[in-house]
């Protein structure tokens, strides 16, 4: 009887036609949307804290 073998998982082998170089860029640098994403994101979240900061003051203001 054949033994059983476990499948070596598959690694993707990046494309021949693009360059090292090309790649390497890509993995040091964040895209475009993850940057205008992190932006929205902080934008919001100081609105937020604006917003919650000023029912603090008013609620203050009214005792």
């Amino acid at each position: 009887m054949t033994e059983p073998t476990t499948p070596e998982p598959i690694t993707p082998q990046p494309a021949p036609s693009e360059p090292a170089a090309s790649r390497r860029s890509m993995e040091e640098r964040f895209p475009r949307a993850l940057w205008v994403r992190l932006i929205v994101y902080i934008a919001v979240g100081h609105l937020l804290a604006a917003f919650i900061y000023l029912l603090f003051e008013l609620g203050a203001k009214s005792q």
